[in-house]
């Protein structure tokens, strides 16, 4: 039996109400969107659906798919917020198993070493051991940044820490020549939580490798979702002292 021409038009013309799905999923084929959402919270900290769908560029539906599963897998959690008189709204957050996704070129190499170093040497002789073992680091990278300005060498010094599995972002201080240097997961987070004085060691690095002030703003320790630091151009502290 032949469908009526009017039904038939009806019936092709009906908008898939699946179709922003579909194309989602087909585009998820070219890259790893889960992964872009993994990446994104570790930034941010906390975000929502909404906000993830117009960073990302996918469709709501999609977004929410993918947070269902990444939450299944124990990646993520959901808290719900409040807003005005209508349904709460759904705040999207990592696990440490979601952080714990992301590289770490030194978490197991620092815990087998701590774990010989505490017990051959004991905990008090730790912290200069690791105070030695940063001062070598720095020697390490200040070879690799070689010359140039401050923002060439924190440029390049941003450079080797995404190779080393870091995500890492930095940005001029509107007005100054100070910049702000941020990392979003820790190599040395499981180290920091014995031995907080290593977060020290590693501020001095970063100093020492660029030659100028280093001032810590936010600090994981702390509970915040990143570590960032103000890195001082050292002719904006001299015209400061003159004035």
């Amino acid at each position: 039996m032949k469908t009526p021409i009017g039904v038939a038009e009806m019936v092709s013309s009906k908008p898939d109400m699946n179709l922003d799905l579909k194309l989602d999923i087909k585009s998820d084929l070219k890259h790893d969107t889960k992964q872009d959402i993994l990446q994104h919270l570790l930034k941010r900290g906390e975000v929502t659906a909404q906000d993830l769908a117009e960073k990302l560029d996918i469709s709501p539906q999609a977004i929410r798919k993918h947070l269902k599963d990444l939450e299944t897998e124990g990646l993520i959690y959901h808290t719900a917020e409040q807003v005005g008189m209508g349904r709460p709204q759904f705040i999207y957050a990592l696990t440490a198993a979601g952080r714990d996704r992301f590289p770490d070129s030194y978490n197991q190499f620092a815990v087998n070493f701590l774990d010989t170093l505490i017990d051959t040497l004991g905990k008090e002789q730790v912290s200069e051991v690791l105070q030695k073992q940063w001062q070598r680091k720095s020697q390490h990278y200040k070879s690799q940044l070689g010359g140039g300005s401050l923002r060439q060498r924190l440029e390049k010094l941003a450079e080797i820490r995404r190779s080393e599995g870091y995500v890492t972002e930095w940005f001029s201080v509107e007005g100054t020549k100070n910049f702000i240097f941020t990392e979003y997961n820790c190599a040395i987070a499981h180290v920091a939580e014995s031995f907080p004085s290593v977060c020290g060691h590693e501020l001095e690095m970063f100093a020492t490798v660029l030659d100028c002030p280093v001032e810590r703003t936010h600090w994981m320790v702390d509970g915040e979702h990143r570590c960032g630091y103000l890195i001082q151009d050292s002719s904006e502290l001299s015209t400061a002292v003159e004035i």
